[in-house]
């Protein structure tokens, strides 16, 4: 799989989408207008180690919903994920064997130096 996972009006998303030069075999999926699939979720999970590592806690409703005064196990995280779309950290970009999570300058410099090897 070579596929990335973003939100079209996130303004850091689209500025790594243009920093990044993906090719024509690298499938784009906005996920507010299509959602992750439990599918994708469990492919990302296998690559990420957990789905905790796959979840936002910057997403508004993270504090409006009280999640952060909750314990929230794996299965909440993929719960979460799968009926928010706002609550998976972005952008997700997947490979057969890697997968970058989120936007910190550190993560886009792994993801280029991964794509340029």
């Amino acid at each position: 799989m070579k596929k990335g996972f973003y939100l079209s009006t996130c303004s850091t998303c689209k500025r790594i989408l243009k920093e990044i030069n993906f090719d024509s075999s690298f499938e784009l999926q906005d996920i507010k207008t299509n959602k992750i699939s439990s599918e994708e979720l469990d492919q990302m999970k296998m690559l990420a180690g957990s789905y905790e590592n796959l979840f936002s806690r910057k997403a508004m409703k993270y504090r409006s919903m009280g999640l952060n005064n909750k314990d929230l196990k794996e299965e909440d995280y993929r719960k979460l994920i799968l009926e928010e779309y706002t609550f998976l950290k972005r952008p997700v970009f997947v490979f057969d064997d890697a997968i970058f999570i989120g936007s910190t300058k550190k993560n886009v410099e792994l993801l280029k130096q991964y794509l340029a090897s």
